[in-house]
C-alpha cells in the first residue's frame, strides 16, 4: 500500500523535473485525483481489514514531506506553487508548504473516510460484492473450454457458503452485524465435498386439508443455503451467455425493461400471440438441462445433487402453473436460473426462425414504397447466386419477427402477411413439443394488433392505438366540447322537469287535504267523486299514495328508472308547450348527428387524413384491480370505499403502512402505464378512503376526526394533486429497482392479507420467522390465501397465486420485518415456516 503511494510521488517529481510547458494546474489536479482514488480503494481494502484512519492519514503526510523536500529540489513544479503556498502560509501563521500540503492530504483522506461512513453501502451493492467474491472462486475453475468441479472446489467451501446466506439475509433485509443463526458452514462444507449431504433430511412439507391433498415441499436453512450458492455459481457461468429477447433475473432485465422493449423496439407490427407453456419439471425435462448444462460444466456432484433436490420434490421447478418473480413461496430458489437455462434453446431457435423468415425465405406479396434493408438485400442476393440487381423483382415482403420473453411469459410479434403468423406459431408449438418436452394450457391464437381488446402479457394489457395527429385531436376536442353541452343542457332540463312534478306533487298533496276540510271542499271536484272509494279510518297520506299507486299502473310507468323520470315525462312534459319541447328534442337529435357523422366529415377534409400511425400502450388491468379491492373487502359489491375488517386489530401505524405497501407497488409497476391517471383516482377514492373508514371503525369515531388525528401518518397515502412528488421520491430512493438479479421476486411481490392471531407471552414466546433474524416477534399472524389465479395471472398490487397449503398458516414477524413485508422490502420468501 505505502509502495504503491511512493511510485507515485516519485512519477510526479520525475514529471516535474522534465517538464516545463505542462507543469501547473494539471498535475496538481492529476496528484489529488490520483491520491483521492487511491485512498478511496484503499478505505474499502482497509475496512475489511480494519485499518484505522489516523494511521493511513499518517503514512500519507510522512510520505509527502520526504518526498517534498523544496529547499534542496526547487523544481518547475515548486515555482508554480509558490504564490499558493505563500498565500497559505500566511493565513497559517508560517506553517511551511511541505507540511501543510501533508496535512490537507491527510484531512483529505479522512474527510473521504467520514463520506463512506455517512454513507454505507445499501443491501444491493453489499449483495453485488458477496456475489463477486463467489464469481471470482468459480472464474477459476475454468479450465479447457468448462467449468470444473463447481460442487467440490466453489459451493463446498466455507467462504462460499457463509457468502451465500449473507445474500440469503440481505434478500430477508436482516443486518449482517446483528446474530443469525449459528451453521455449521464448515461440516457443511466437508459433506458437499464428499458427496454424503442428505437433501431429503433438510426438507420439511405442507400440505393442504381435504381429500385432494397438495403437497409443497421446502428447504430447510441449511439446504437453502446450499441452493443460494449453487444459484450464483450457475448465474456466474450462464448468465453472459443469454440471449437478448430474455429477462428475468438479470441486471436491468425486469418486467419494466421487457414492456419498454416492446413498446419501443417492435415497430408496426401486424400479428402476435402468446405461448400459455404449462408443464411440471420431470425425468425427461430433467435429462435435456443436464444436456445444455454438460457443454459449459463438467461436475458430476453437481447433477447429483440436483437430481436429489428433483427427487425429494424441493427443486419446485414448474413452467406455467403460477407467474414468475413474485416472491411467491412455491418458486424455488434455483428455479429462475434452471428455466433460463433450458428455455435458452428456444431463444436461438427464435433467432433461427427470424433469420430464416426476414432474410431468406420469399414473400407471398412485395411492397415497393416500403423501405428496404440494404444488407438484407445483399445477403438475398448472396443466397440467391445472383447478385444482379434482379433480386429486388423477386417479391420479397417485409417480415419482421420480434419475441420477448420474461421467464416463461413468451409474446411473439410478427410484421407481415397472417399466414406467416401461423407458420411461425405453427413453428414455436411443434419445437416445445417435440424438442423442449413442454405442452400448452390452451390452443395458441393469432391476434391483429389493432384489435380492441389487446392482448396479455406480464400482467397488463398491450395494446395498439392510433397515434392523433395536432388536427384530429382538435376535431375531437370540439366533439367532446359539443357533447359536453349537450349533456350540460340534458341535466338542465331533467333537473328543471323533476323540480316542476315535485311540485306538482306537493300541491296535489294540498288538494287531497282541502278536500277533507267542508267550507274548503268542492262538491264537483274529482277528489268528491271519487272520496267514496276511501276507506274509513284511512290516513290522509295514505289516501294520496293510493291514488298516485292508481295512476302509475294505469301510466305503466313501472319500467322507468326513478321517480325522476316519471315525473319528468309523463307529467311535466305533455303539459309544456309543443313548440318548447320540439325545439329541445331536435337540439339533442342535431347533436347526436353531429358528433357522429360531422366528425368524419371533418377529418376527410384534413391533408393526411388517412395516413396512420399506431403505438403501443401498456394498460393497467383497472377492471380486474377494481375486483380484487371488492374481494379483499376494501371495496363493496358497487366499488365504494369500506374498512377491511382483518386490519382492525392492528395497530395504527401498521394499518397505514398496509395501505401504503399496496400504494407503494402500484406507483413502482403502473407508473410507465398509459392510464396510470386512473390508478390515481382509485388511489384517492378507495385506497385511501378505505383506510379513513378502518381507522374510524376501530376508534368508532367520525372519518373527519380520523384525518384531523392521523394527519401525518395519513400522508404517505397522498392524494391526486401530490401524487407526482411521491413517484418522483419513490423513483429517487429506489434501492435497484430495476435490478432484477439482485431483486428478484422481491420488486413484484404483491400485498398479502394476514389476520392478528395471538399476541406473544413469555409463556408462550416467538421469534421473528423470518430467516436470519433472531428477534422476538411481539404477535403471531394467521395468513390468509384469497386467491390463485391462473397462468399467466393479472399484476394487481396482491399476491395472486399463494399456494393453498399455506391458508390459514400461522407465523411471527418483528416489527422491522413486518413493515418490510408489507412495504414490499421483502416477500414470503424470506419467511421460514418451519421455525416452530
Amino acid at each position: 500500500m505505502v509502495h504503491k503511494y511512493t511510485s507515485i510521488l516519485q512519477n510526479l517529481h520525475f514529471l516535474s523535473r522534465n517538464s516545463s510547458s505542462v507543469i501547473g494546474r494539471p498535475v496538481v489536479g492529476f496528484l489529488g485525483y490520483s491520491l483521492h482514488s487511491n485512498a478511496s480503494q484503499v478505505g474499502c481494502h482497509t475496512r475489511d481489514e480494519k485499518i484505522g484512519k489516523l494511521k493511513l492519514a499518517q503514512d500519507l503526510a510522512g510520505l509527502v514531506q520526504e518526498s517534498l523536500n523544496l529547499e534542496e529540489k526547487k523544481s518547475q513544479v515548486s515555482k508554480r506553487l509558490v504564490p499558493m503556498v505563500e498565500k497559505s502560509v500566511e493565513n497559517s501563521g508560517g506553517v511551511k508548504h511541505g507540511a501543510s500540503l501533508a496535512q490537507n492530504l491527510a484531512n483529505l483522506v479522512e474527510e473521504s473516510y467520514n463520506l463512506d461512513e455517512s454513507k454505507p453501502m445499501n443491501r444491493v451493492e453489499h449483495k453485488r460484492l458477496l456475489e463477486l467474491r463467489i464469481k471470482k472462486r468459480v472464474k477459476e475453475q475454468y479450465v479447457n473450454g468448462k467449468f470444473q468441479n463447481l460442487i467440490k472446489n466453489v459451493v463446498a467451501n466455507p467462504k462460499t457458503l457463509c457468502d451465500a446466506y449473507d445474500c440469503i439475509r440481505l434478500s430477508s433485509n436482516v443486518d449482517l452485524a446483528s446474530n443469525g443463526e449459528d451453521l455449521p458452514f464448515e461440516a457443511m462444507a466437508e459433506e458437499l465435498s464428499s458427496g454424503c449431504f442428505d437433501v431429503s433430511a433438510n426438507t420439511y412439507s405442507i400440505s393442504t386439508k381435504g381429500a385432494k391433498k397438495e403437497v409443497l415441499v421446502f428447504p430447510n436453512v441449511k439446504l437453502k443455503v446450499v441452493e443460494e450458492a449453487i444459484r450464483i455459481v450457475l448465474e456466474v457461468v450462464y448468465r453472459p451467455h443469454f440471449s437478448k429477447i430474455s429477462h428475468g433475473c438479470r441486471s436491468g432485465r425486469s418486467h419494466l425493461s421487457a414492456l419498454k422493449y416492446i413498446r419501443k423496439e417492435i415497430m408496426n407490427p401486424k400479428w402476435w400471440f402468446t405461448l400459455p407453456v404449462c408443464r411440471k419439471l420431470d425425468n425427461h425435462i430433467l435429462a435435456k438441462l443436464f444436456l445444455i448444462m454438460e457443454d459449459k460444466i463438467d461436475d458430476p456432484f453437481l447433477y447429483t445433487i440436483i437430481r436429489s433436490m428433483f427427487d425429494c420434490g424441493v427443486l419446485n421447478l414448474e413452467f406455467g402453473g403460477f407467474p414468475k418473480g413474485h416472491g411467491l413461496p412455491q418458486e424455488g430458489a434455483l428455479s429462475p436460473i434452471l428455466m433460463n437455462i433450458y428455455l435458452d434453446l428456444f431463444d436461438h431457435e427464435m433467432y433461427r426462425l427470424s433469420m430464416r423468415y426476414e432474410a431468406i425465405d420469399k414473400g407471398s406479396s412485395a411492397e415497393e414504397s416500403a423501405p428496404n434493408s440494404v444488407l438484407r438485400s445483399w445477403f438475398r442476393r448472396q443466397i440467391s447466386g445472383n447478385g444482379s440487381q434482379e433480386c429486388h423483382d423477386l417479391g420479397y415482403s417485409e417480415i419482421r419477427v420480434h419475441c420477448c420473453r420474461f421467464m416463461d411469459e413468451i409474446l411473439i410479434a410478427i410484421s407481415g402477411p397472417k399466414d406467416v403468423a401461423v407458420a411461425i406459431k405453427s413453428e414455436t408449438e411443434n419445437y416445445f413439443k417435440n424438442s423442449l418436452y413442454l405442452e400448452f394450457e390452451n390452443e395458441i391464437d393469432v391476434f391483429p394488433c389493432d384489435g380492441r381488446t389487446g392482448i396479455r402479457f406480464l400482467g397488463s394489457v398491450i395494446k395498439r392505438n392510433l397515434k392523433e395527429s395536432p388536427a384530429v385531436k382538435a376535431v375531437h376536442k370540439l366533439k367532446e366540447k359539443v357533447e359536453l353541452f349537450a349533456l350540460q343542457k340534458e341535466h338542465s332540463w331533467d333537473t328543471g322537469t323533476a323540480r316542476i312534478g315535485k311540485k306538482w306533487l306537493a300541491h296535489g298533496l294540498k288538494k287531497v287535504k282541502e278536500s277533507e276540510i267542508k267550507h274548503l271542499s268542492d262538491g264537483s271536484s274529482l277528489l268528491s267523486r271519487i272520496s267514496c272509494f276511501r276507506k274509513d279510518g284511512m290516513e290522509t297520506d295514505h289516501w294520496y299514495k293510493v291514488l298516485l299507486k292508481v295512476w302509475m299502473q294505469n301510466k305503466k310507468v313501472k319500467c322507468e328508472t326513478n321517480e325522476d323520470v316519471i315525473l319528468s315525462k309523463h307529467i311535466v312534459e305533455p303539459a309544456l308547450p309543443q313548440d318548447l319541447r320540439d325545439s329541445y328534442y331536435e337540439f339533442q337529435m342535431r347533436v347526436q348527428e353531429y358528433i357522429s357523422s360531422e366528425t368524419a366529415s371533418t377529418l376527410a377534409l384534413l391533408p393526411n387524413s388517412n395516413c396512420s400511425s399506431f403505438t403501443t400502450q401498456i394498460i393497467a388491468p383497472i377492471s380486474i384491480i377494481m375486483k380484487r379491492l371488492f374481494r379483499y373487502g376494501l371495496t363493496n359489491s358497487k366499488g365504494h370505499s369500506q374498512p377491511c375488517h382483518l386490519l382492525v386489530f392492528w395497530d395504527d401505524d401498521e394499518i397505514v403502512d398496509w395501505y401504503a405497501g399496496l400504494i407503494c407497488r402500484w406507483q413502482r409497476w403502473y407508473t410507465e402505464c398509459d392510464n396510470f391517471n386512473e390508478v390515481k383516482l382509485i388511489i384517492c377514492n378507495q385506497v385511501r378512503l378505505s383506510c379513513i373508514r378502518t381507522l374510524a371503525m376501530k376508534y368508532r369515531i367520525h372519518e373527519s376526526e380520523i384525518e384531523k388525528k392521523f394527519d401525518s401518518e395519513l400522508r404517505r397515502i397522498p392524494a391526486t394533486e401530490d401524487l407526482e412528488l411521491e413517484i418522483t421520491s419513490e423513483a429517487t430512493n429506489s434501492e435497484a429497482v430495476d435490478n432484477d438479479a439482485l431483486m428478484y421476486g422481491i420488486t413484484y411481490s404483491g400485498i398479502c392479507l394476514f389476520s392478528l392471531a395471538r399476541m406473544v407471552s413469555q409463556s408462550r414466546p416467538c421469534n421473528c420467522f423470518v430467516i436470519g433474524c433472531s428477534a422476538a416477534a411481539p404477535r403471531v399472524y394467521t395468513l390468509h390465501v384469497m386467491e390463485r389465479q391462473r397462468f399467466p395471472g393479472w399484476k394487481t398490487g396482491f399476491s395472486n397465486c399463494i399456494h393453498p397449503s399455506l391458508h390459514r398458516r400461522r407465523f411471527g414477524l418483528c416489527k422491522h420485518h413486518l413493515k418490510d413485508l408489507l412495504l414490499g422490502y421483502i416477500s414470503l420468501q424470506s419467511i421460514n415456516f418451519s421455525a416452530w
